[in-house]
């Protein structure tokens, strides 16, 4: 990982919110590197995805949330044990210290939001409903339009897929192909296409 800061201030705008945005400290972290533990800061995603897990006494990995440009994320934020911050794609992020926090409020609550979508999600039944609306979620935070439908730009697993809706592997590959044979869904260089009817309208 590399550091770097951005000290030039913007002359088109004199709000201090701006200039300390752009004065804050950057960081670089490679794909499945972990963010480092630390209680004193929150971390702004500017470029990249990250997921947030935690492991149950059997190791059994339990994914808590994705994000993305704009989400703050960080050890602060939960009272989670064992608590883990993991970067799926290269990641640059902006080191927010507390005496900050208070001008993020909308971050703080979207991420509050995020979280408590998700959790609803997860205990949503049967399965193949949970995980319908798990990809929906992913699509309209991940999403972008293309052709066919709404491609979601992450390259997340079936493995990763059933950590997040307390499921099997199998049960996510058996449920993804039922989606395609519907014609829900379909497949794009490793990536999901969500096949709405009515150009992207949500489920």
């Amino acid at each position: 990982m590399t550091y770097s800061s951005i000290n030039t201030p913007n002359p088109i705008s004199n709000n201090p919110l701006n200039i300390a945005n752009e004065q804050l400290p950057q960081r670089l972290f490679n794909r499945r590197e972990i963010i480092p533990q630390r209680n004193d800061v929150l971390w702004r995603i500017q470029r990249g995805t990250i997921r947030t897990l935690t492991w149950s006494e059997d190791g059994t990995f339990i994914t808590l949330g994705y994000w993305g440009p704009g989400d703050l994320v960080g050890y602060p934020l939960s009272t989670v044990k064992p608590y883990q911050i993991e970067c799926l794609t290269s990641v640059e992020v902006s080191v927010i210290p507390p005496h900050l926090w208070h001008q993020d409020l909308n971050a703080l609550l979207s991420h509050i939001q995020q979280a408590e979508e998700l959790l609803s999600i997860v205990h949503r039944k049967p399965i193949y409903l949970r995980l319908w609306q798990f990809l929906v979620w992913l699509s309209e935070k991940f999403g972008r339009e293309v052709e066919q439908g709404k491609l979601i730009d992450l390259n997340v697993t079936h493995q990763e897929i059933a950590e997040v809706l307390n499921t099997t592997r199998v049960t996510v590959t058996r449920l993804l192909q039922q989606f395609e044979e519907q014609g829900k869904m379909l497949r794009y260089k490793r990536r999901i296409v969500l096949c709405f009817p009515n150009q992207g309208a949500k489920k």
